[in-house]
């Protein structure tokens, strides 16, 4: 019988992205100020402003005769105040222009008669009863607006002279969360850093630069070491350069803390499993291997095809017949569609055929010869196809003509 070599199905796809960024969401609520706590009650504001000029009265006939406003409101963790209102005033009760911000916290506006106003800032407020309201968190006073000219008028709520009118406990926890956003943004530039270094690796491993890419791949799980994804990387790094033992040591760590992940992943689970088995089977440790391999099954069941397919593979380069033939079969069960398990199923039955004393014609197994043709439906050409001929001569079987080599 002629001796055919299987080429190793492929990995697993990659992952598309190695870590997420860490979200800001719990940093950016809005922060409810106490009516009065820097600015006074409403009165007072108003008196304070109603001795501002008073706006021209004069009829807006053109862009030229008229101006224009825009800016950028943030509260005190410098985050945008988005959709509500900025209003232009002269008393501080009645406004004469009213306009909104964006989802961005910007604003603008246009045709506004010149003068000299307070505008005004709404927001989210706790009023005197203690019920969320909207209420004048801040406002900017005598901004002169000038006919043909667009005004930038900004209100930063994180100016210390802002902050430090507001209630003792709104500035501890002001504080707390300027503090929390701090550590989270070094700890997103951290995840930046070490995307990039994933990237980076996985450009090198391409153009086959294995010891570079090793190198940035260690740097991104000295980064990031309580990130199972890191140490998947650098797993396939050390098996891209062949150095199977140390490949295996990392999708080992991988998977401890893939697995102790809050909400595993069973794809990617699975995905390191198989790589595992790849690198084991290449340093010899094929029952190991088949045990990564029925792992990776089990973890992704709808990938469990191309697994047992990968186990079936290590186990027929390694002549364990009987073994290759029961990973086959659990391929084509899962995934049907698929040329080599039955291949491998058929060369598993060849084992155990006789030969006919009476034709010296050899005598196939049950199964034997269905997997055979079955394979070469799928795939009627190339080495294995002609082995798969070859052995359907031998046992007398009708070789479809369209099985022939063309």
């Amino acid at each position: 019988m002629k001796k055919v070599v299987i080429a190793f199905f492929s990995r697993s796809a990659k992952m598309s992205a190695a870590i997420s960024a860490l979200s800001y969401g719990t940093m950016c609520a809005a922060l409810c100020i106490t009516v009065g706590s820097w600015m006074g009650t409403a009165s007072t504001w108003a008196q304070a402003t109603s001795g501002a000029p008073a706006a021209s009265t004069a009829p807006a006939a053109s862009a030229e005769t008229t101006a224009k406003i825009h800016g950028h409101a943030q509260d005190p963790l410098a985050q945008p105040v988005p959709n509500t209102k900025v209003e232009i005033t002269t008393d501080g009760k009645t406004p004469l222009f009213t306009f909104t911000t964006n989802d961005y916290g910007d604003y603008q506006g246009a045709g506004i008669t010149p003068g000299t106003y307070t505008v005004v800032l709404f927001g989210k407020i706790v009023g005197p009863d203690g019920k969320p309201a909207q209420g004048i968190v801040d406002f900017q006073r005598d901004i002169k607006l000038i006919a043909g000219q667009d005004t930038q008028v900004d209100f930063d709520m994180t100016r210390e002279e802002y902050v430090s009118k507001l209630p003792p406990d709104v500035q501890k926890h002001i504080a707390e969360l300027r503090k929390a956003n701090a550590s989270a943004e070094a700890a997103n530039t951290q995840i930046k850093n070490v995307n990039k270094l994933i990237i980076d690796a996985r450009t090198a491993r391409k153009a086959g630069n294995f010891d570079q890419a090793i190198a940035l791949d260690t740097q991104a799980t000295q980064g990031k070491p309580d990130s199972g994804l890191t140490w998947y990387e650098l797993g396939d790094s050390y098996l891209a350069a062949k150095k199977y033992p140390e490949a295996a040591t990392n999708y080992q760590k991988a998977l401890t803390l893939l697995s102790a992940e809050k909400s595993p992943k069973p794809d990617v689970i699975a995905a390191a499993d198989n790589n595992l088995g790849e690198a084991l089977a290449d340093s010899g440790k094929v029952s190991d291997a088949v045990a990564a391999y029925e792992a990776a099954a089990k973890a992704d069941p709808t990938q469990a095809g191309m697994y047992y397919t990968n186990e079936a593979v290590v186990l027929f380069k390694t002549g364990q017949g009987d073994g290759a033939g029961a990973a086959a079969e659990k391929a084509i069960a899962a995934d049907p569609t698929k040329p080599i398990p039955y291949y491998i199923r058929g060369w598993a039955l060849v084992q155990h055929a006789t030969i006919d004393p009476k034709t010296n014609k050899i005598v196939l197994p049950a199964g034997c010869a269905d997997a055979y043709r079955k394979f070469l439906d799928m795939s009627p050409t190339g080495p294995l196809a002609d082995d798969a001929r070859n052995i359907l001569a031998q046992a007398g079987e009708t070789v479809h003509g369209s099985y022939k080599k063309h």
